[in-house]
């Protein structure tokens, strides 16, 4: 199959890496100087250092080009670029089945990225998105990951599953995108009170109260929207938030460690070099929590620490301190 991955960050460039050799596989970046050092070193020195590129891996900033012959088209770029990328798809390539592989909301408008390809591709264009417990490393490493694939069209979600997967990487096929794109988004906004309480020393007792609860909060709301509750359980549920919260190539992780240690959220961002899903997550989860009346206060604690002053001592200890309530409700 011939897929064009489009978007040269951490993903793209270790999805690109895992698919080449089994697909011809090509990798899009906007930026031509990105492109001419990466074709120069075979070797994405900015979002994934270490790891080599494929000989075999075509590279190009020419996105019609890359499009022309595409089977599928893998968009993983921030969400915040997807509208505008798939906008230019549709334009290029209309009808050729799209996989988005971002994880969080559209800013100002709440839409997730299901949400955003109904209003760019057209109506008959396969679809679907790729999620689930992943760092980018050890996918483009070869070890052993798994994620969901989901679209409304069941052939499509198990054709383009068994497509993707290997030995290396599996691929389970799903028809339930709202859940699947939820369990992703929200699960970045948790990872950031996971690193608030393991910076402040909270211990590992702290850190699965607030990975269960923060899984509550999410089902509460992902069934609000549609989502299934066995998503949630799955990969790109529980899968997805565990590892977030607790890995160290967490980059949402990383953002609650270092506002425990005091630093200021614009020199965290400016220092990570990488996109942190989650602090733009947080304003747009908080408002679809209260337009469905789910009550979510991991998710608000996080808020009100990234945008409203709030220490993050003092959101950790209050989480801590609620008052006791029934475990589940019915």
């Amino acid at each position: 199959m011939k897929i064009a991955v489009l978007g040269a960050g951490a993903w793209g460039s270790a999805l690109a890496v895992s698919l080449t050799g089994r697909h011809e596989t090509s990798l899009w970046a906007r930026n031509t100087a990105q492109v001419a050092e990466m074709s120069a070193f075979r070797c994405n020195s900015r979002y994934l250092p270490d790891v080599p590129l494929p000989a075999s891996l075509h590279l190009g900033s020419d996105l019609a080009a890359l499009l022309g012959t595409a089977e599928l088209v893998l968009a993983v770029v921030p969400s915040s670029g997807l509208r505008a990328l798939l906008r230019d798809v549709n334009a290029m390539a209309p009808g050729v089945p799209v996989v988005w592989a971002c994880k969080g909301f559209e800013a100002g408008s709440c839409k997730l990225p299901h949400q955003v390809a109904s209003d760019e591709l057209d109506p008959g264009t396969p679809r679907g998105v790729l999620s689930g417990p992943s760092f980018a490393r050890e996918v483009a490493l070869g070890l052993p990951t798994a994620l969901t694939l989901a679209s409304l069209n069941e052939t499509f979600s198990r054709q383009t599953a068994l497509a993707l997967h290997s030995h290396h990487l599996r691929v389970y096929a799903s028809r339930d995108i709202p859940g699947v794109e939820l369990g992703g988004a929200v699960k970045n906004v948790l990872a950031i009170a996971a690193g608030i309480s393991d910076g402040m020393g909270f211990g590992h007792n702290a850190r699965a109260a607030l990975i269960t609860r923060g899984l509550a909060e999410i089902t509460r709301l992902g069934l609000q929207l549609g989502g299934r509750q066995e998503t949630f359980m799955g990969l790109a549920g529980m899968g997805d938030l565990i590892l977030t919260c607790t890995g160290d190539l967490s980059r949402n992780r990383q953002v609650g460690l270092q506002l425990a240690q005091g630093k200021t959220l614009a020199d965290i961002l400016g220092g990570l070099g990488h996109v942190a899903e989650g602090v733009n997550t947080a304003q747009e989860v908080l408002n679809l929590a209260r337009q469905h009346k789910v009550e979510m206060p991991i998710t608000e604690a996080v808020y009100q620490v990234l945008y409203q002053g709030l220490a993050p001592r003092t959101a950790v200890e209050g989480l801590l301190n609620r008052a006791p309530s029934a475990e589940f409700r019915h």
